[in-house]
């Protein structure tokens, strides 16, 4: 059992990894910014805030052993047009805060969600879907990821960037993948609630540290 920080707990991906937390054992807070909004399972308490403060992350992660980030920067809708509801750089923003607190209260583990087409991931994403985000809204998106990536990586944390593909609702049948950019290629989608799940694999194994595997379902 770990005591877990989750943020992004009330998003579609990470409304899954707090029902597994919690289904796992793990002692789990979300920091969330309407807790009424949220369904979260028995157990898992809901600390009212956004990672946007410092303070905020700092009382939600008093105790807290590792942290998993399932934050991300939110359109209106998924049509790759629709306008950025979330402040510009949310991510990157929240991340150094996150980064800040863990040092200050000595937690060592993150894990967090990215996406295939950042830093070393783009070599083996499709040319056209590399030219949609350039034309699209979805690059305020990406460069966030950037931004993600680019203070993880210099920071002294034990860190993990799961890079996923594109993201599915649905559930799927097949086992989950993972491997290093450019070592295998990957298939096209994976399920949320697969995702959720090597999220928390990842921190109960202290697997794929200081790594960025890209994952999918087989």
């Amino acid at each position: 059992m770990t005591n877990l920080l989750i943020l992004g707990g009330s998003g579609r991906t990470g409304i899954h990894v707090l029902t597994q937390a919690a289904a796992r054992g793990h002692r789990v807070r979300a920091l969330v910014r309407n807790p009424d909004t949220v369904q979260a399972p028995v157990g898992v308490e809901l600390i009212q805030g956004t990672p946007s403060n410092i303070d905020d992350i700092r009382k939600a992660a008093q105790g807290s052993e590792a942290v998993i980030s399932a934050l991300n920067n939110s359109r209106a809708s998924d049509n790759p047009w629709a306008k950025s509801v979330s402040p510009p750089m949310f991510m990157t923003d929240a991340t150094r805060n996150t980064l800040t607190v863990m040092g200050e209260q000595n937690i060592r583990r993150i894990v967090l969600t990215s996406t295939q087409n950042t830093g070393d991931g783009r070599a083996s994403v499709n040319p056209a879907f590399k030219a949609l985000v350039k034309l699209s809204n979805l690059k305020a998106t990406f460069d966030d990821h950037d931004g993600v990536d680019e203070a993880v990586r210099a920071s002294d944390t034990d860190w993990t960037l799961v890079r996923a593909v594109l993201l599915a609702d649905k559930p799927v049948v097949t086992p989950v993948r993972a491997a290093e950019a450019g070592t295998d290629k990957p298939g096209t989608r994976i399920n949320r609630a697969d995702l959720a799940g090597f999220l928390l694999d990842t921190v109960e194994q202290g697997t794929w540290s200081h790594k960025a595997p890209v994952v999918w379902n087989a």
